[in-house]
């Protein structure tokens, strides 16, 4: 039963009492005249979780918005619409000339549909599911899937990437033409890194993708990174694990960034993510990949990788602070961690009392490292007393390593050996760029809003 039609606790809805008295049942094509203007749509059954005193109205351009009971004043109804948000399911066709993608499920929301009853996304995750939601797939390829996982993208950890690495190892080595793995967007950098620790010198493409909006809204992204990421998997040269999203904020292209230079940059634009201290390895359209650089790992035709899915999760990334207390560091020293990724400032520094707690760690064996928590830049502890005091207590500068980066690989190294030296060998040793002999002058661009040129430019190319 729809919360939209019961009691709640003992007293009734007051929503659900304007509703009845309006004969405006859910489903019903309505405009609510409010004391803040007119609304028309469809009344949607309420979210089981949401409260009782909105009217949820899905609008005619698609996007949803609560109305408090207190500000209708009249609910003209024109009609009755009940919508089926079932997925479309249709068998996938079979195309021998087409190159076989193996598409992986982690728990993101790739292809998908609101269910109104609860608030929840039903996933299209089959491929018949995948091809009645985007059928333009079946253009690209022969489209398999396996759900690995189905959690929130904050959930996935060290037993996620482990167990995705082996199951993409697996199939590359079954001779799949490429990988796609679905994943959410809050933590997929992370989990790229991990992917690119994990899985090297690859002959195929390994393209993760998301969505920012899901695909009940007309400005969801989730078609079209799914369309692009494929498209990268099936015919792209870059055999590399690759992030696939939205390039500009429009649907022009994507971009493709390298696993261990990427980052997340906005909690809700489509164009969220991108490459930090570089350039992104290509765009992809409807004409196929555009790459941007030359220095990528080539597609080949055997089905050898190298995998080596291990990592130690007593690892802790440490965003330094003014004032930090020396009992952060002692604290997970006490609690058994093995590494500590610091994100200092500057070029990589830390305030005087945290000095006898890094020494303390150094001694207990603990691993450090240094990172710059600017996000683009070098570490560079020689220039002043306070980094070269730092790097006399044995935390090591990681040169320009993104500083989830370096806690990624600093668990990937841990998960090897114990070893300083062997430790240091690891996270100094550049597996795919993850720290750079330089960065170039395109690799960091930020333009400032409000500035005169700047406003100029934006506005002749904003469209």
């Amino acid at each position: 039963m729809s919360p939209n039609q019961e009691d709640f606790k003992g007293y009734r809805s007051p929503t659900l009492d304007l509703l009845q008295g309006q004969e405006a049942p859910v489903w019903s094509e309505v405009t609510l005249h409010t004391t803040g203007g007119d609304f028309s749509g469809l009344i949607l059954p309420r979210s089981e979780t949401a409260d009782a005193d909105h009217i949820v109205l899905k609008l005619i351009t698609g996007y949803n918005i609560g109305v408090n009971h207190d500000t209708v004043q009249k609910i003209s109804v024109f009609g009755r619409k009940v919508a089926n948000y079932q997925i479309p399911e249709k068998e996938f066709p079979f195309d021998p000339g087409k190159p076989r993608v193996k598409l992986f499920g982690t728990g993101g929301t790739i292809a998908s549909r609101l269910d109104y009853r609860t608030g929840a996304v039903i996933p299209a995750f089959s491929p018949g599911e995948l091809y009645g939601s985007v059928p333009e797939l079946a253009d690209i390829c022969n489209m398999e899937t396996e759900k690995l996982y189905g959690v929130f993208s904050e959930n996935m950890g060290p037993e996620q990437w482990i167990g995705t690495a082996k199951a993409v190892a697996e199939e590359i080595r079954k001779g799949v033409a490429g990988i796609v793995v679905g994943h959410g967007t809050d933590t997929m950098h992370h989990t790229a890194a991990a992917l690119s620790f994990m899985l090297q010198d690859s002959p195929v493409p390994i393209v993760m993708v998301g969505s920012q909006r899901s695909s009940d809204r007309p400005s969801s992204d989730a078609a079209i990174n799914l369309i692009n990421s494929t498209r990268t998997a099936a015919t792209s040269d870059i055999a590399e694990v690759m992030v696939c999203m939205f390039g500009p904020t429009s649907d022009k292209y994507g971009l493709l960034h390298r696993g261990t230079r990427v980052r997340k940059m906005h909690s809700s634009y489509r164009s969220t993510f991108r490459t930090l201290s570089d350039i992104p390895l290509g765009k992809i359209d409807d004409n196929g990949v555009t790459p941007f650089r030359s220095d990528y790992n080539k597609r080949r035709q055997d089905n050898e990788i190298k995998l080596n899915a291990v990592f130690d999760d007593r690892v802790s990334l440490v965003y330094y602070y003014p004032s930090m207390k020396p009992d952060i560091i002692d604290s997970l020293v006490g609690n058994g961690y093995q590494g500590i990724i610091i994100a200092g400032t500057g070029l990589g520094h830390v305030n005087k009392p945290l000095y006898p707690a890094l020494d303390r760690a150094r001694k207990a064996g603990v691993h450090i490292y240094m990172t710059v928590q600017t996000m683009w830049g070098y570490v560079q502890m020689y220039v002043y007393e306070t980094g070269r005091e730092i790097m006399g207590l044995g935390v090591i500068p990681a040169a320009n390593m993104l500083p989830e980066v370096a806690y990624v690989k600093l668990g990937w190294a841990l998960g090897q050996s114990h070893d300083p030296q062997e430790v240091e060998r690891i996270m100094l040793t550049p597996v795919n760029s993850e720290t750079t002999d330089r960065e170039p002058h395109n690799g960091y661009l930020v333009l400032q809003g409000g500035i005169p040129e700047v406003d100029k430019f934006i506005s002749s190319q904003w469209k």
